[in-house]
């Protein structure tokens, strides 16, 4: 078994909120990322699959085709858009680091073929970023 990452980067806008807080709460809670105009970052998404070694090709996984479904299922739904307001699965769960990283993982696994979808790593700047190992890690 090995261990392939491969890196994406997006660039997205948020804000966090809690609906069931008072302003004063989130505000204090939050500080300035609660201004509900939003910020954004330039994301960087780290996907690490795991499997054995093709050893026709050398490869876990066809390259072009990980980096298709990271095109498909995250950059092209995350890049350049505001996730509380228009990607899905923050319209209920505040976009924070960890959750993105949830939530990243859930559009991916079980869509990488002839490997396991190992760890999800997202950056939101270069001192900060969550690792996710899956519902059951």
């Amino acid at each position: 078994m090995i261990l392939l990452t491969r890196k994406a980067d997006f660039s997205a806008a948020h804000f966090y909120w809690n609906d069931s807080w008072t302003e004063a709460e989130n505000f204090r809670v939050f500080g300035k990322c609660a201004n509900r105009q939003g910020h954004g970052h330039n994301y960087t998404l780290e996907v690490t699959v795991e499997g054995e070694v093709d050893p026709v090709s050398g490869f876990v996984v066809d390259l072009k085709q990980l980096k298709d479904i990271l095109e498909q299922e995250v950059v092209s739904v995350y890049d350049h858009r505001h996730l509380n307001h228009e990607v899905p699965e923050f319209k209920t769960a505040v976009p924070t680091t960890e959750n993105i990283a949830i939530a990243i993982w859930r559009r991916l696994d079980g869509k990488v073929p002839n490997a396991k979808l190992h760890r999800v790593r997202v950056y939101e700047m270069p001192e900060l970023f969550a690792d996710f190992y899956g519902e059951g890690a």
